[in-house]
C-alpha cells in the first residue's frame, strides 16, 4: 500500500470501522499496533510498524497519535464509532474559528447551523487556509466564520484535539457568517 492508501486505511479502521478487521479500540480510541497489523493482514493488507510510524510522522494534518511506549495508535479526532469517547481538554477558543464546506450544503447550514452528523463533534480550523482545504474535498468550497468566543461566553464547550483541530458539539446558525 502507498502512504496515502495506508493513511486512508488507518483513518477508516481507527475512526469508523475497527470491527471491519476485528480490531478493538478502547474508550479513548487507542488500538494495539500488533492487533492492527494482524487485522490488516487478515483483510489482505500488508502493514508493518515502520509503515505505521512513517504515516504518523508524515501526516501533514497529524491525523494519528502513537502512545508514549510506541505500542498503541489512535486517530486524533473524527470518530463515528460509539465505543470511542475521547476525553479532550475543554479550552477557551480564539475569537474566530473557521469551517470549510461545500456550497451545496449552505442552505441546510443556514437553517440548522453546523451539526456533527455521524461524528462526535463539528470540526473547526484556526485559519481560513485549512478550512478552504477541507471545503475543497466536498465540492465548490465555502468558508464559514464561527463567532467562537461569543459561543463560549454563552456556555458552549470547545475542545482541541491532539492535532490542533477545534471541536464543539454544534454551531447554531446565529454564530455563523460567510468569511
Amino acid at each position: 500500500m502507498s502512504r496515502d492508501e495506508t493513511s486512508k486505511f488507518l483513518s477508516y479502521v481507527l475512526r469508523h470501522e475497527p470491527q471491519a478487521i476485528g480490531l478493538q479500540l478502547d474508550s479513548e480510541g487507542w488500538a494495539d499496533i500488533d492487533a492492527l497489523i494482524e487485522g490488516a493482514a487478515r483483510s489482505g493488507r500488508a502493514l508493518d510498524i515502520e509503515t505505521i510510524e512513517d504515516v504518523v510522522a508524515s501526516s501533514d494534518k497529524k491525523r494519528f497519535s502513537l502512545s508514549a511506549d510506541g505500542c498503541r495508535i489512535r486517530a486524533a479526532q473524527g470518530h463515528s464509532t460509539a465505543q470511542v469517547q475521547l476525553q479532550h481538554v475543554r479550552k477557551q477558543p480564539p475569537e474566530r474559528l473557521y469551517h470549510g464546506t461545500a456550497s451545496r450544503f449552505l442552505e441546510s447550514i443556514e437553517g440548522q447551523g453546523l451539526i456533527a452528523g455521524a461524528r462526535h463533534h463539528v470540526h473547526l480550523s484556526r485559519d481560513m487556509e485549512t478550512a478552504l482545504q477541507v471545503g475543497q474535498r466536498y465540492g465548490s468550497p465555502v468558508i464559514l466564520e464561527v463567532d467562537a468566543l461569543r459561543m463560549h461566553a454563552q456556555g458552549f464547550m470547545f475542545f482541541q484535539a491532539d492535532n490542533g483541530v477545534w471541536l464543539t458539539e454544534a454551531v447554531p446558525a446565529e454564530f455563523l457568517r460567510r468569511a
